[in-house]
């Protein structure tokens, strides 16, 4: 009795643009067709569906084959074509060495036939192969070459997924969604952090185009993204203006992208219970101070040691601080000195950037100044004396850069401290500490005059105003 051959079918398409599978459906009917004509039975059809054979990225079902072949449960491999089962030599010889330890060497193509199992095959398999990899070679390369193009002309690059801010068509804004953006950016730039704002989005029932709650990773892309300023970004790197509006403006763009970068180094943290986390000073040695609880009162504390480097004898009740500087910061918001501070709101969106590119220059320094250390090129002595002033006006870019910001994001409050006023115990306490860190640059706390004082003493605060 003839034994009958158990063959493995095995179909793949790179690129499913219809999400259909029609092309793997076609090569799977040819291939039943040749073994029917060859008499041998379909043991299992394997298909990876929109996966790339030529960039070496997993195939679950093609993996799962060459178990079965190893496991000698498959006698013979069908293909639509060689180039379906591997476009790499490397591959096409991993997959010959598999057949050959199990003797395997039945395999057939709808369009040719290869017999691995003697030098005519395997050269054959071998030049097609390299000529497949060839190909999507060359197809990987205009493929490139016609994105940097559609870039360079501020098209929308495609994709089944429209971009949050804009029609399907990538170019027509979604006015809805489009306020929401401008309403995340400002309040971002004012201090906000990603995770209140995602908060909010879920509070207020926003979802992302895949209908799925924000994470703070989607909302970080969202916001820095040149998209929604009207760039065309390639690779990274904004190559042209988009043929689509904006929705923010460039001068917003370029805040929000400093603003993250600043925040990625210096390693800032939102406050979370603690209002002023930041803000206030040592009026005995100027230090700042930090938060601390005991039992439960939330205070302010100047600690000592290596770690902070405080006098550690100065300490104020979270509280009353707290109450006293935000109903200072609210009385602020309505005085005539907040009210001139937008004026210059033009002239501070023209400057960002020359600071933004200062900044820059000078991090790109400090880190070339680290790579000579690292490489000793210089001494400790010549690092440390280098570093220095290169900190101090990093430091400077940063706190200019800062008021910049907080002038610009203020457009909606100033003048409406009551109606902040009124709303300010809903705030979350991210949204709080952002308006209070746009108006007061920091507090100095000075040491008590009298002890047993429950209320705080207005006496103790004095206030340095960015605004």
């Amino acid at each position: 009795m003839t034994k009958s051959t158990n063959a493995a079918i095995y179909a793949r398409i790179s690129r499913d643009v219809t999400g259909e599978g029609l092309g793997v459906d076609r090569q799977l009917a040819d291939c039943r067709k040749l073994a029917a004509d060859r008499g041998w039975i379909v043991a299992e059809e394997y298909v990876d569906n929109d996966i790339s054979a030529y960039k070496g990225k997993r195939r679950p079902s093609y993996e799962r084959m060459l178990e079965d072949i190893s496991a000698g449960q498959r006698d013979a491999v069908i293909v639509y074509n060689t180039d379906r089962l591997t476009r790499r030599p490397i591959e096409l010889e991993e997959f010959v060495q598999i057949c050959q330890s199990a003797g395997v060497e039945e395999f057939a193509t709808v369009t040719a036939d290869i017999n691995l199992g003697n030098d005519d095959g395997m050269f054959m398999a071998r030049i097609l192969a390299a000529v497949a990899a060839k190909e999507s070679g060359r197809k990987s390369e205009r493929q490139k070459r016609k994105a940097r193009e559609i870039a360079e002309a501020g098209k929308p690059n495609g994709g089944n997924l429209r971009p949050f801010g804009y029609e399907r068509d990538q170019v027509t804004i979604v006015e809805s969604e489009a306020v929401v953006l401008r309403v995340l950016a400002e309040r971002y730039l004012a201090g906000e952090s990603l995770m209140s704002l995602a908060n909010w989005l879920q509070e207020e029932g926003v979802s992302s185009v895949a209908g799925m709650p924000w994470r703070t990773t989607t909302l970080r892309q969202t916001l820095t993204n040149p998209r929604i300023a009207g760039l065309r970004a390639h690779n990274g790197v904004v190559v042209a203006v988009a043929i689509w509006p904006a929705i923010i403006t460039k001068a917003t763009h370029e805040q929000l992208v400093a603003m993250f970068a600043r925040k990625k180094v210096t390693g800032r943290r939102a406050p979370r219970r603690y209002l002023l986390s930041g803000l206030l000073r040592c009026g005995k040695c100027g230090n700042k101070l930090f938060s601390s609880s005991r039992k439960d009162t939330r205070r302010y504390v100047c600690m000592s040691g290596p770690d902070h480097r405080g006098c550690g004898r100065l300490t104020i009740v979270a509280a009353p601080v707290e109450e006293w500087l935000a109903e200072a910061v609210l009385m602020r918001l309505d005085s005539p000195a907040m009210a001139d501070a937008l004026v210059g709101r033009a002239i501070a969106d023209e400057r960002h950037a020359a600071l933004a590119a200062e900044l820059q220059s000078d991090q790109a320094q400090m880190k070339e100044l680290a790579e000579l250390w690292a490489d000793k090129g210089i001494s400790m002595a010549e690092w440390k004396a280098a570093r220095e002033p290169i900190e101090a006006r990093i430091f400077n870019l940063d706190r200019q850069i800062g008021q910049l910001t907080g002038t610009s994001t203020l457009a909606g409050i100033i003048g409406n401290g009551e109606a902040v006023r009124a709303s300010w115990d809903s705030l979350n306490l991210s949204r709080q500490a952002a308006i209070i860190a746009a108006v007061l640059d920091y507090a100095t706390i000075t040491p008590k005059t009298s002890a047993g004082r429950v209320s705080v003493d207005p006496n103790r605060i004095i206030a340095t105003w960015r605004l």
